[in-house]
């Protein structure tokens, strides 16, 4: 805060603490793996600076300044502003500082200097809805339609036209009133107001309402999934849906790491190297070349794509102790958090999801090249994962699971630029007469492929003692659902973004 206050004297203290906490948390996620650009007191120091030295300026235009360059990332950026939001700072589209007003019935923007900020918002005037003076009566609406598709995106207020226009009538967006439903087309919102919304009839409502509900059930239908199998689907994303998003930042990260064969120069032995031919007529001795394994530089293009074995227990320990610590809940969401998050980035990152229980050591529950293509077919795989818990016999394959999933990856490790096993499990090896150092030496098998221990169900303090017998950064403990995504996402940030 001190340094903050040297560079913006005339800054608002309130302001300065925002900024402060602000930047504070994003290099919490930087250092957590969340992120990977580490924002710094640097970026923070800018913002101040610039305010300082430019006082009629916003806030939030000081903001773009350091975020801009950021602008093309969109899952960096969601994250960034979620972290901004929090603190009340958002670059465009948030806590904007900006007061609208209409002229000759033209909606405008006027811009208001941080100065006087403190003024506003002590008074309540800053408002941050954008609104539409837009006025309706009950003879103005023709019914509710979804609206014409613009090819270019472009944004439309207060009409009656277009799909994903705001502050208008009738078609499908954001801010108005009379449509079906919502449609939100990444363009700023105008909102209209409640007295607008009185106008529309109950015969208009109903008519819109029904549309809602048969674009609704339409849309289940396209992945053949009920209303309820959509409400079950969405308690288990809902609360993991934070973690999809930091994870596919890091995955969007990704660096290329598999040595390649280079052509090295200068060379006092090895193949002639035709450019040099000159420099040997007259006596040079480095005119040769060797190829040579040499890493890729920073930023390179990966050549081929990573390869992750996820190795998930379907034991009937599972389903026996969910009711104890929630272990099976926190694996099907362990495996939804994989299967949203790496949809899309098929050409950099290939997977699959291998289950061992009492029954076998390797049920293909995802199979590589054979990814779930939507909700539906995602819901069934954690189905498929409960249902074999409840109904397998009892039994561990643990070891032999996680050996079967190495050598298997092993074989491939020329096809891919990294790999890795991740195997989920309880930590009920105890129970059945395991020695934790067969599964160390398991976890070390082969050095190409990157293999890590997750428990996610103890009793007591079963899993603890687990993991401090295996090597060091090879297991981790996760008995709390929102950690499992933030582990998986430090494995991924520490090897990989190293």
């Amino acid at each position: 805060m001190e340094l903050l206050k040297k560079y913006g004297p005339e800054i608002p203290l309130e302001f300065l603490e925002r900024i402060a906490k602000a930047f504070g948390d994003l290099r919490t996620l930087a250092d957590e793996g969340t992120i990977s650009y580490p924002y710094s007191t640097r970026e923070a120091v800018n913002i101040v600076k610039h305010l300082q030295k430019y006082p009629r300026d916003t806030l939030s235009e000081a903001i773009d300044n350091i975020f801009d360059f950021d602008v093309y990332n969109n899952e960096l950026r969601k994250t960034v502003r979620r972290t901004l939001k929090k603190h009340k700072l958002e670059p465009t589209e948030g806590i904007l500082l900006r007061k609208r007003y209409t002229d000759e019935g033209e909606l405008k923007v006027e811009m208001i200097p941080i100065s006087e900020l403190p003024t506003l918002e002590r008074s309540g005037t800053l408002n941050p809805l954008r609104y539409s003076d837009k006025k309706f009566t009950e003879s103005d609406f023709g019914g509710p339609k979804h609206g014409k598709v613009d090819p270019n995106g472009a944004p439309h207020v207060g009409g009656n036209t277009w799909a994903g226009g705001s502050g208008g009538r009738d078609t499908a967006g954001l801010g108005g009133v009379g449509g079906p439903y919502r449609l939100d087309s990444g363009n700023p919102v105008f909102q209209v107001s409640d007295a607008v919304k009185q106008a529309l009839s109950p015969e208009a409502r109903k008519m819109a309402r029904a549309m809602a509900q048969k674009a609704f059930d339409e849309k289940l239908l396209e992945i053949k999934m009920s209303k309820y199998e959509g409400n079950v689907y969405e308690e288990y994303l809902a609360p993991i849906r934070p973690q999809i998003a930091a994870l596919r930042v890091i995955l969007n990260s990704l660096q290329a790491k598999a040595k390649e064969r280079k052509w090295i120069k200068h060379q006092t032995s090895g193949d002639m190297d035709d450019t040099k031919i000159i420099e040997g007529v007259v006596g040079e001795k480095n005119i040769y070349r060797r190829r040579q394994d040499e890493n890729p530089e920073p930023g390179d293009p990966q050549q081929k794509p990573k390869r992750l074995m996820l190795v998930v227990d379907v034991s009937g320990s599972m389903y026996r102790f969910n009711g104890y610590d929630r272990r099976l809940d926190r694996m099907l969401e362990c495996a939804l958090l994989v299967m949203e998050a790496f949809e899309g980035f098929e050409e950099m990152f290939q997977y699959d999801i291998v289950g061992h229980s009492g029954d076998d050591y390797k049920l293909p529950i995802v199979e590589h090249g054979k990814l779930p293509r939507d909700n539906k077919e995602r819901l069934d795989i954690m189905r498929i994962m409960h249902l074999h818990s409840q109904f397998c016999s009892s039994g561990d394959n643990t070891l032999e699971a996680t050996d079967e999933a190495i050598k298997t990856l092993a074989t491939q490790v020329e096809d891919f630029d990294e790999s890795f096993v991740i195997m989920l499990s309880d930590s009920n090896l105890e129970r059945y007469g395991i020695p934790p150092k067969e599964l160390s030496k398991i976890l070390n098998s082969h050095e190409d492929v990157k293999s890590f221990a997750i428990f996610i169900g103890s009793l007591g303090d079963q899993a603890e003692r687990l993991k401090l017998q295996l090597p060091p950064g090879k297991a981790y403990v996760c008995l709390d659902t929102t950690k499992l995504p933030q582990i998986l996402q430090r494995i991924f940030s520490e090897t990989i973004l190293a």
